[in-house]
C-alpha cells in the first residue's frame, strides 16, 4: 500500500511582533485581560510587503530545503487559506509560480482555521489516488486584513503566518507502526454559519468584509465536535489517547486546548501549545506550530502525532501521523 510520509516541514512569518499591550491604544483592553481569557501574549502582523502568497512561499521553500528536495520535485501545491492575496486565481497558483514550478497542479482549499486539516487529507487522497508522488501542503493566512480594529472581542485573538510540509508517497505494510498518515475524520455542520463568519465576499457585498464571531457560542461548541473526530480517528487507528506522543491541536484558544485535552485523557505534557506566541492564524496554526515543535527537538521520526482544528462553518476534522 502507499502512505503519505511527511518529508520535511517549514514555516514563515511576518516581521511585525504586535504584543497585548499594543492593544491598549486602539481598544478597550489589557494584557492581562487577553492573557487570561485566551493565553495569547503576542502575535506576527503582515506588513505592506507581506502577502498571504509571500508567507506561504516562504515556509513552502523552509519546508524544502527541510526535506531536501526542489521544487522539481512537486507534483502539486495545496493551499490552505480564507485570506487569498486574489479572489483569483488561487493563492496555490501564484506560490507555484513564485517556486518556479512548471508542471503539476495547484490549487486552493477553504474551510477556514480546518483548512491544514482538511488539505493535509486531501493531499493524501491525491497521492493515494496516484495522481501525486510528493505535495506541498501550505496553510497560509493574513487575518489581520479581514480584521475589524475597533471590535476587541475579534481583533485580539488573530494572526498572520503560514506553514508547509512536504508529504511523499512511499510503499508501506500500513500498519500503526509506520510512518506516514495513518487516519483522518473531517465534519461540517452549515447550521453554524452565522456563528463565526467574514460580513462581506465578492457575491454578496463586493468587498471583503470583516471577521465576526459569537465568541461564547463557539466555544461552547468547539470541545464536543473536536472530541468527536478525535475519537473517531482513535477508533479508525485501533488506539487510545495513551498510545500518543503528541498532540498539536489548533492554537485558537488555551482554554479551549486545555479543556480539549482533559476531556480526551490526554496528558498535558503532551500537548503542543503555541498560541501564547503567534495567536489565532487559522489555516496556518497547526502547521506552525507543528513546525515549533520538530524545531526544537519534541517531536521526532517514528513519533504518534495527533492533530485537530476546528473553524468556520463550522468545520473541524483530525488526522493521525506517525512522523
Amino acid at each position: 500500500m502507499i502512505r503519505s510520509v511527511v518529508r520535511g516541514i517549514g514555516s514563515a512569518l511576518p516581521r511585525r511582533i504586535m504584543k497585548n499591550a499594543d492593544f491598549e491604544g486602539i481598544v478597550e483592553t489589557s494584557d492581562e485581560w487577553i492573557a487570561q481569557r485566551t493565553g495569547i501574549r503576542q502575535r506576527h502582523i503582515a506588513g505592506d510587503d507581506e502577502t498571504t502568497a509571500s508567507l506561504g512561499a516562504d515556509a513552502a521553500r523552509a519546508a524544502l530545503s527541510n526535506a531536501g528536495l526542489t521544487p522539481d520535485d512537486i507534483d502539486l501545491v495545496l493551499v490552505a487559506t480564507s485570506t487569498p492575496d486574489n479572489t483569483f486565481p488561487a493563492t496555490a497558483v501564484d506560490i507555484q509560480n513564485r517556486l518556479g514550478i512548471r508542471h503539476g497542479f495547484a490549487f486552493d482549499m477553504q474551510a477556514v482555521c480546518s483548512g491544514f486539516i482538511y488539505a493535509i487529507t486531501t493531499a493524501d487522497l491525491y497521492i493515494k489516488g496516484g495522481l501525486a508522488t510528493r505535495v506541498l501542503v501550505i496553510g497560509a493566512e493574513t487575518f489581520s486584513r479581514i480584521l475589524d480594529w475597533t471590535d476587541r472581542g475579534t481583533c485580539v485573538l488573530f494572526g498572520d503566518g503560514s506553514g508547509a510540509l512536504v508529504l511523499e508517497a512511499v510503499e508501506s505494510q500500513a500498519t500503526l507502526a509506520d510512518r506516514g498518515i495513518v487516519a483522518a475524520s473531517l465534519r461540517s455542520d452549515g447550521t453554524h454559519k452565522d456563528k463565526l463568519f467574514v460580513d462581506g465576499g465578492p457575491g454578496t457585498t463586493g468587498t471583503v468584509g470583516h471577521l465576526r464571531m459569537e465568541g461564547r457560542e463557539v466555544f461552547k461548541h468547539a470541545v464536543g465536535m473536536i472530541t468527536d473526530v478525535i475519537e473517531d480517528v482513535f477508533a479508525k487507528a485501533g488506539i487510545t489517547a495513551d498510545d500518543l506522543d503528541w498532540f498539536v491541536p489548533h492554537q485558537a484558544n488555551k482554554r479551549i486546548i486545555d479543556a480539549s485535552a482533559r476531556k480526551l485523557g490526554i496528558a498535558e505534557e503532551k500537548v503542543v501549545t503555541t498560541v501564547q506566541l503567534h495567536g489565532n492564524t487559522s489555516a496556518a496554526s497547526v502547521p506552525l506550530a507543528l513546525s515549533v515543535a520538530v524545531a526544537d527537538g519534541r517531536i521526532k521520526k517514528g513519533d504518534l502525532v495527533l492533530l485537530e482544528a476546528m473553524g468556520g462553518g463550522f468545520t473541524w476534522g483530525a488526522v493521525l501521523v506517525r512522523w
